[in-house]
């Protein structure tokens, strides 16, 4: 539905603190790998939850301001430092009007700008959609 981004694109960036300990993902480290992306980042959008929601990972209220922060700042993607269901990534960008990215997808994506040979085919072919 959306294209790969670009290098230069803007972004806003999401992570969720749960209460569960296993569950921790570094801001830090995500804000590295977007760096790394060639992404800026124009906003981080943090919050707080017990668990996942089903439909969009956060909460519906949470999806509208993300959506309202794309565009004001006319990012081009929101990347999640989480992994998401399909779904759940559809949901997003039904809302937000972008490429929604979790964070797999990023590292991919990532790998992706950097492969010379044929290795590209490897990980360009898991993120190409079902036609």
């Amino acid at each position: 539905m959306f294209d790969r981004y670009e290098a230069g694109e803007q972004a806003v960036l999401v992570h969720v603190n749960f209460t569960d300990e296993n569950s921790k993902e570094d801001l830090a480290e995500l804000e590295l790998l977007v760096s790394s992306a060639g992404v800026n980042a124009v906003e981080v959008i943090t919050t707080s939850r017990s668990a996942p929601q089903a439909k969009f990972f956060v909460g519906s209220g949470k999806a509208e301001e993300i959506a309202a922060a794309v565009k004001a700042h006319d990012a081009n993607v929101v990347i999640f430092n989480h992994s998401l269901s399909p779904s759940q990534e559809r949901n997003l960008e039904a809302v937000c009007q972008c490429r929604v990215l979790d964070r797999t997808g990023l590292i991919l994506d990532i790998f992706a700008q950097r492969a010379r040979t044929v290795s590209y085919t490897h990980l360009t072919l898991p993120t190409t959609p079902y036609v």
